[in-house]
């Protein structure tokens, strides 16, 4: 299963396709997010989580891959504190979720106060990748932008992208867990990525090389195929 990063799924069909050619992957739109619903009392990560533990359970899935990026990885880790019956293995691709330094350090950089040239720099080792022609977008693809950022707010706004919580609980995730994380990535760095995995008992550490803050997106073999080693062993 894997849960997308607060852009949603764009661009990320290649890396998904990668992934599809050796097992079954479950790639749904989180609630607020592209066209799916979002029910009122939904408005935390936490609630996110519960939601797909019950989804889990309702479609009877077991021995779950579970694979999250960014955003995505901050749910799938939240998931994996909770319950870690039906997950087989854990694989956090650049996740945030956490707090690391005082509350005069930035850990994260902020996606919403942060000029947009000056994301995408930091974002992507190959910014052109974010570039967006407004006139070649359709409705329904400008829609659907506006609806992930809205809800990313919504979720990840106050605290900014992390769950005060969610370090003293990563101690819980007892399945083998690999992070994956881009070298040039500005938005979290590849030493909170480090930090990050310490917390987790037994992790793997691995760097994704010409690559930002979506690997899975501008190096999506090199991503897929190291997922898929790590999913296959014994």
């Amino acid at each position: 299963m894997f849960l997308h990063p607060h852009i949603g799924l764009v661009r990320s069909d290649p890396f998904i396709a990668r992934l599809a050619a050796r097992f079954t992957v479950y790639v749904p739109s989180h609630p607020g997010f592209g066209r799916s619903a979002l029910p009122r009392f939904m408005t935390s990560v936490d609630d996110l989580a519960y939601f797909y533990l019950d989804l889990i359970e309702h479609l009877d899935l077991r021995e779950i891959i579970l694979v999250g990026a960014s955003f995505g990885g901050w749910l799938a880790a939240e998931i994996a504190t909770k319950s870690r019956e039906r997950i087989r293995r854990l694989i956090l691709i650049d996740p945030v979720g956490i707090k690391l330094g005082d509350r005069e350090t930035a850990d994260i950089v902020d996606i919403f106060a942060t000029k947009q040239s000056e994301l995408d720099r930091l974002t992507y080792r190959e910014p052109e990748l974010a570039k967006i022609d407004g006139a070649q977008m359709s409705e329904e693809e400008a829609f659907i932008m506006f609806r992930n950022r809205e809800s990313t707010g919504l979720f990840a706004w106050s605290p900014y992208m992390h769950n005060p919580k969610l370090k003293t609980r990563l101690h819980r995730i007892r399945v083998p867990t690999l992070l994956l994380w881009g070298d040039s990535d500005g938005i979290v760095t590849p030493s909170y990525g480090e930090h990050y995995a310490a917390l987790i008992p037994g992790a793997t550490f691995a760097l994704i090389e010409r690559a930002g803050h979506f690997p899975h997106i501008e190096q999506p073999a090199d991503c897929g195929d190291k997922i898929i080693r790590f999913a296959e062993r014994n």
